[in-house]
């Protein structure tokens, strides 16, 4: 894929950060669209998950991060724990050599683009949760959904053997693009 990974995962945290800067205040402890989490606990799950890619993309192993990222990492301002977890991720995988250092990841040292692809794919579909969870206009940028779409569909059956999505939600054959990713992520529109 010839794409510059690094700066479409930097728009997908800019696009995710819109839902998590309009959550309002009697919002967070509502339930979410993703299982049993709350708002707070996705977009805490989204931050832990920026941290972890910093950490990673950096060089770290999973065993030298340990349990530093587990719990609650939102403190008192979740939006500035977002920006900052955000302003980390997009800084390791923009250093340079980024996208072909091996990362450590918990399925096994992947390159650094493929790792930034999940991560990409990952926070633009829980930006889209927080947006559907919390009543706000949840349309994803076109050209971030045609590069997730490319990230996933050669491996759609791995990823619904993996158990960390939903069942594939079936769509008219004419769906547009947000509509087919989604649905193949197991959420339904």
């Amino acid at each position: 894929m010839d794409v510059d990974l690094a700066e479409l995962h930097a728009r997908a945290l800019q696009s995710a950060r819109r839902p998590v800067a309009a959550v309002q205040a009697n919002q967070w402890g509502q339930p979410s669209n993703c299982g049993d989490w709350t708002v707070r606990e996705l977009v805490n799950h989204m931050v832990a998950g920026n941290s972890w890619a910093a950490e990673l993309a950096a060089g770290k192993t999973v065993e030298e991060v340990g349990t530093r990222l587990d719990g609650d990492v939102l403190g008192n301002d979740p939006l500035q724990a977002y920006d900052d977890s955000a302003a980390a991720a997009v800084a390791a995988f923009g250093a340079p050599g980024a996208m072909d250092a091996p990362c450590a990841v918990s399925y096994g040292p992947v390159p650094g683009s493929e790792y930034c692809g999940h991560r990409l794919m990952d926070v633009l579909i829980h930006g889209w949760d927080v947006a559907r969870s919390t009543g706000q206009d949840a349309t994803l940028e076109p050209e971030l959904v045609e590069i997730c779409w490319a990230l996933i569909e050669p491996h759609r059956d791995l990823l619904a053997g993996s158990g960390m999505f939903g069942s594939e939600v079936t769509v008219a054959d004419d769906a547009d693009g947000q509509t087919r990713l989604l649905a193949a992520l197991g959420r339904g529109v």
